[in-house]
């Protein structure tokens, strides 16, 4: 539940656009848990634009799963107030400016999230914590950043503690970025020491925005949400002319025009404006029902007088990550379907597709950046929308060349073709591992044990270590990241990024019961682990499928080789039970036509697996798979 906006907000109207010499467009990047909803608290409190009543901990996390697990996963845009005396004649009067913050999220599956934030900055505060040192994470967010041309602004946090080591970190961090120790300001986000400096420093050191205020309108969309009450409400950066309450307004990719309802600023309620200006980030509020009219990395411009052409956009994220989203109950397809329209909406990330499945009915197909973002998703479904979902396990796309050249693209392992296969491609990821260079050792082995090609290793200080590997996306995906922290006692941060397809060595590997192949069990593996994966799943099924009137068999086959067996016992009628004493020719008539009956059940019967296990046997949670989700605050 949103927090209950300030009485300094919503009440009143504010003026017009703020010149854009004035402004200061800024975001908070980190790795996770380095403090940067924190440090975003202290900065809401000194600026006064939340009141001492109103406060509480992480006041820009919205969601009830981000306070819970204490991590952000959506951006948060807010603007601040803050005057400041001109450098070099303190005595004079202090010039009022308005600073646009964005916090964003730091883990690696939120990382789209971050490069649309940093889209509408000039400047990065770069975060550090001064007790944990530089992490995988804190590097790809700096490339990003650096990749945005945007001014960093390099600071320790947490200087309270009594591990911080901020002389040792803000020498590495200096040799990171290029400068000077003493250039880290030294802060701490939980007692606000040092952070009405940081304030400053961003006021002197973050250029203003530049754009053209004559020219035709030109906004860019870095994010949306939905209002059940008042529809999609659209985050915009101006970057050219203005634009006003009560115009016509045009989307340049969809050509929809709309009425501009109303235009604001978060502050960090939604403050209602008499317009937006050069340079400056706000929200704005059409009425507009239909989800899919707002779309992230669009250009809004004047439909009276449009731009000639679009701003450039955000390239589309590529999912890592697929996994099959089915409602338990059949009858909450369309609400599943709906779900995921306004989720999308507010998760630019999330692409989906329906599917069938034999064994579980009307699903969607659906794609992720990686397994927390997949966790993330489905509780918000069930929380939100009030779902019952099953969610297979979690798999990659594969390319499959067959013998005549052609090539089938396989999201989902039952459409993995039959017959001759001339190669199968898989994805391929460049993970940066960051650990205490005891560890080399312990990581090393991991790798090269999940198929991992050493590319580099580099020593950021005399104990902390660099590893860059290749590895494949589906050996990331299951319990990497999980067995990466308990043999580094925790202490191992981990970044990976797409960088292509190679050639592997996999096998479709198929269970099958009474002879039959059953669809949703397939896997594709590794040729050296099918024969494990046939035996963990001919042993879980093996428990969770009830005894029937016949024996049968549980069978796991490459192709037409059978590599591991079990069999479910047959339930046995005791039909002697009527028989106390006699001819023992008797006692074997009986079990000769028990036997009998018992040879043609098994030629004419149907093994019905239960849906629960189905679920227990599919969902992820069994598979092993969620190890990256399970630890995310701790990375």
């Amino acid at each position: 539940m949103p927090p209950i906006p300030s009485a300094a907000g919503a009440a009143r109207i504010k003026p017009a656009a703020t010149p854009p010499e004035l402004l200061r467009n800024f975001c908070i990047i980190a790795h996770i848990d380095h403090g940067k909803s924190t440090l975003a608290d202290r900065m809401l409190q000194l600026t006064g634009v939340v009141d001492a009543r109103a406060a509480r901990a992480q006041y820009l996390d919205r969601m009830d799963i981000e306070r819970e697990r204490g991590i952000t996963i959506k951006s948060q845009a807010v603007r601040m107030p803050w005057a400041v005396a001109p450098a070099g004649d303190p005595a004079a009067a202090e010039v009022p400016y308005a600073l646009n913050m964005i916090d964003t999220p730091g883990h690696v599956d939120f990382t789209y999230e971050v490069s649309r934030s940093l889209a509408a900055c000039e400047g990065a505060v770069l975060l550090v914590d001064a007790a944990q040192g530089i992490e995988a994470q804190t590097l790809a967010n700096l490339y990003l950043a650096l990749e945005n041309d945007l001014t960093i602004i390099p600071v320790l946090n947490k200087i309270d503690l009594p591990a911080a080591q901020p002389e040792k970190y803000a020498e590495e961090l200096a040799g990171l970025i290029g400068g000077d120790p003493e250039d880290c300001l030294r802060v701490s986000g939980k007692t606000g020491a040092g952070v009405e400096d940081l304030l400053n420093r961003i006021v002197e050191l973050v250029p203003p925005p530049v754009g053209d205020a004559d020219a035709p309108a030109r906004a860019m969309i870095f994010d949306s949400v939905y209002d059940t009450y008042r529809g999609v409400v659209t985050y915009v950066r101006v970057v050219d002319g203005n634009l006003n309450p009560r115009e016509r307004i045009a989307m340049m990719s969809t050509k929809a025009t709309h009425e501009l309802l109303e235009i604001g600023v978060i502050s960090p309620e939604p403050v209602p404006t008499k317009g937006l200006g050069v340079g400056e980030v706000g929200y704005l509020i059409t009425g507009v029902k239909d989800v899919r009219q707002s779309k992230v990395g669009d250009t809004v411009t004047n439909a009276g007088k449009p731009a000639a052409e679009a701003l450039g956009g955000y390239s589309d994220p590529k999912p890592m990550v697929f996994s099959g989203l089915y409602p338990i109950d059949g009858t909450d397809y369309p609400v599943l379907r709906d779900a995921l329209d306004k989720l999308k909406l507010n998760d630019a990330a999330l692409n989906y597709e329906p599917e069938t499945s034999v064994a579980l009915g009307f699903g969607f197909r659906v794609g992720f950046l990686g397994l927390l973002h997949l966790e993330i998703i489905r509780e918000r479904l069930e929380r939100e929308f009030d779902l019952d979902l099953i969610s297979t396990a979690p798999n990659v796309v594969y390319e499959v060349a067959l013998e005549d050249k052609s090539v089938v693209t396989v999201t989902n392992p039952s459409e993995f073709p039959g017959g001759k296969i001339g190669e199968v491609r898989e994805p391929v990821v460049r993970a940066t591992i960051l650990a205490p260079s005891e560890f080399i050792g312990a990581i090393m082995e991991l790798s090269q044990s999940k198929r991992g090609e050493l590319q580099g290793m580099d020593y950021l200080s005399e104990d902390r270590v660099e590893l860059r590997y290749m590895l494949p996306m589906a050996e990331i995906v299951f319990d990497f990241f999980d067995q990466l922290k308990s043999r580094t006692r925790g202490y191992a941060s981990l970044d990976y990024e797409r960088v292509g397809d190679q050639v592997a060595d996999l096998v479709k590997v198929d269970i099958l019961l009474q002879g039959e192949t059953v669809d949703a069990f397939s896997a594709i593996v590794h040729k050296d682990k099918a024969y494990a994966y046939g035996v963990m799943m001919t042993g879980k099924l093996r428990e969770l499928i009830p005894r029937q009137q016949f024996e049968v068999p549980i069978q796991a086959a490459v192709g037409a080789r059978v590599i591991a067996r079990e069999t479910i016992r047959a339930i046995r009628k005791d039909v002697l039970a009527k028989c106390y004493g006699g001819d023992i020719t008797r006692k074997r008539k009986l079990l000769e036509k028990q036997k009998e009956g018992k040879k043609r059940m098994k030629t004419i019967g149907r093994v019905d697996v239960p849906q629960e296990a189905f679920i227990a046997a599919l969902s992820s949670d069994a598979g092993g798979g969620k190890g990256d989700a399970k630890d995310a605050k701790k990375k």
